[in-house]
């Protein structure tokens, strides 16, 4: 089977669920590019605990982990089956990690179904979700993104979701397309080493930037477990599409060996980036 392409997804707000704008373009024609994925493994900014856990559900539920949106965003479902088979491959690979198999706690978050309802709109691909293990250093999320790379050989696409820069209190209405200087170049130092280093990336905590585009490090790291496999490959991540939302959020998006170019739909910006 041929290795199955990885992405890492600027997912930003949950409204764009429902948004048509170039970010959801991009994500819609990716999906539309993929060799069918016999699941999907995705690392969730959102699911971020103390432990490495994979959701091991035949159906997960789709939870609506925000507050203050319309209700046409808490009515959105994504019914997509789980795969319990992959979840255990999860398990098995990742040792000697512990890897918990979650039958009823979790789900899919909106950092998974926010993207996934464009690149999958039928929900027809099973869906696996990866927690976050708070307590592990950057390198450790970089090796366990490495250890996956075999799940790729098996028809099981991996994205991370999240956002390269993401500082809520930083947010300013004012810039709803727009970045402050500190952004581009946190964004433009993590780029060279998506695309040319990505072992690296570890690294990137010294940068003079990294405290203000990463007050805390949950949209950040599913960034590592892309370059763990960019790293596992040998080589470099492409960008998808990138640009920024109200002076303080990164929307860039990177794949790992897709087939061929994705064209990104022009279109504009979205209209709210607030969690």
């Amino acid at each position: 089977m041929t290795v199955m392409p990885a992405a890492f997804i600027g997912h930003g707000s949950p409204m764009n669920a429902l948004e048509s704008n170039r970010y959801t373009g991009s994500w819609r024609a990716l999906g539309a590019a993929l060799p069918r994925p016999r699941a999907v493994l995705v690392v969730s900014a959102h699911w971020y605990i103390n432990a490495t856990a994979v959701t091991a559900m035949p159906r997960p539920r789709t939870i609506h982990d925000f507050f203050g949106f319309p209700q046409d965003l808490f009515a959105l479902d994504y019914p997509a089956p789980g795969a319990p088979d992959v979840a255990a491959e999860v398990e098995e690979i990742a040792k000697p990690t512990w890897v918990g198999q979650d039958v009823d706690s979790w789900g899919l978050d909106h950092g998974t179904w926010s993207v996934l309802t464009h690149m999958f709109p039928d929900a027809d691909v099973p869906v696996v979700q990866l927690s976050i293990d708070a307590t592990k250093p950057f390198d450790r999320h970089l090796e366990l993104g490495a250890k996956l790379a075999p799940l790729r050989e098996s028809g099981v696409m991996i994205v991370g979701s999240g956002n390269v820069v993401h500082n809520l209190g930083g947010i300013d209405p004012r810039r709803p397309d727009e970045g402050f200087d500190w952004a581009h170049r946190f964004d433009d130092a993590a780029r060279a080493t998506m695309t040319g280093s990505p072992d690296t990336l570890p690294s990137i905590q010294c940068a003079p930037d990294f405290d203000a585009a990463v007050p805390t490090a949950d949209h950040f790291i599913p960034l590592l477990y892309l370059a763990g496999l960019g790293a596992a490959a040998g080589r470099g991540a492409d960008v998808l599409v990138d640009g920024y939302a109200y002076g303080s959020l990164s929307m860039t998006a990177y794949t790992l060996d897709l087939p061929a170019p994705v064209a990104v739909p022009a279109g504009r910006p979205p209209e709210e980036m607030t969690t």
